[in-house]
């Protein structure tokens, strides 16, 4: 992808970071720069929800309970606590991981067999002097 396809999605990225002050600040920029300009962003906040959504982020919801579960609670116990269920549930997510690659893995294998399988019956039937 060229740089010239990605400017606009980083130029909305960098906007949401920046919340909803930075796109009115665009918007009006563009109706200063050249109106038209200005009208698709203010088109582009109305019919993409930028102005009416409560984070004005891309990230959404996701990435601000995160955040929210990784702030310290005040109680050092529960902190230990979160932290250590946290830690097993990210191992144990690695492992299922694992186990889905190697699943993947061993149906591709048993697919490549039977493929192969069935080309060297294909070639008996075809030529029996080979075999």
């Amino acid at each position: 992808m060229t740089a010239m396809a990605t400017w606009p999605g980083r130029a909305e990225m960098w906007l949401d970071e920046r919340g909803k002050p930075a796109w009115i600040a665009a918007m009006v920029l563009g109706f200063i720069l050249f109106w038209p300009i200005g009208l698709a962003i203010l088109a582009y906040m109305i019919w993409g929800k930028q102005m009416f959504n409560g984070a004005g982020k891309s990230c959404g919801w996701k990435a601000a309970s995160y955040r929210q579960a990784m702030r310290p609670s005040g109680n050092s116990a529960f902190d230990a606590y979160k932290a250590e269920t946290l830690k097993r549930l990210e191992e144990e997510q690695s492992a299922f991981d694992d186990f889905l690659r190697r699943l993947r893995e061993a149906k591709d294998k048993t697919e490549f067999d039977a493929f192969m399988d069935e080309r060297s019956r294909r070639r008996r039937d075809e030529d029996p002097a080979e075999a």
